[in-house]
């Protein structure tokens, strides 16, 4: 299951009346549960929605999607890694409309090399990555907005 497709999962769950979900399939396990924490605590364990998830095919034998703010990276697997945003903006892949974008998909960058540019407020904020690495996917259009902590790279560390 690719990242995309857990966050069209997260979407659709979102959406849902659902509380809890959990999809098992070939080694993939994911568990999924929304609301306060009083109510997790009231619903008793027989409350999961189970679901077949037959069409679903991963290569992965597990994925851990965890947040760190601090840092502005999630863990994917054990050598990638999505870059998050640090702020509310407009993301751009390039300085000005008429030049090329910092970075493509396979690009190798260095660590401090601007990646792009989220613009807040009418300040253009350069993105820099953390480490070195290769760009594995670009996950936001150009001058889409993008939230604070929304997936901007998945890159692969080096």
């Amino acid at each position: 299951m690719n990242i995309q497709e857990i966050k069209k999962l997260l979407e659709m769950f979102d959406n849902s009346g659902s509380t809890k979900l959990k999809i098992i399939n070939d080694g993939f396990e994911i568990s999924l549960e929304k609301g306060n924490i009083k109510q997790q605590k009231d619903v008793s364990e027989n409350s999961f929605q189970q679901v077949s998830v037959p069409s679903i095919q991963t290569n992965l034998d597990t994925i851990s999607v965890s947040q760190s703010m601090q840092s502005g990276v999630s863990e994917v697997s054990a050598n990638r890694e999505v870059i998050t945003s640090p702020m509310v903006g407009t993301f751009y892949r390039a300085p000005s409309p008429d030049s090329a974008p910092y970075v493509n998909i396979g690009d190798k960058v260095k660590k401090g090399q601007t990646i792009a540019i989220i613009e807040a407020m009418k300040i253009m904020n350069e993105i820099e990555a953390e480490f070195d690495c290769k760009i594995i996917d670009i996950i936001p259009s150009d001058a889409q907005g993008v939230e604070f902590s929304s997936e901007l790279f998945v890159v692969e560390k080096m």
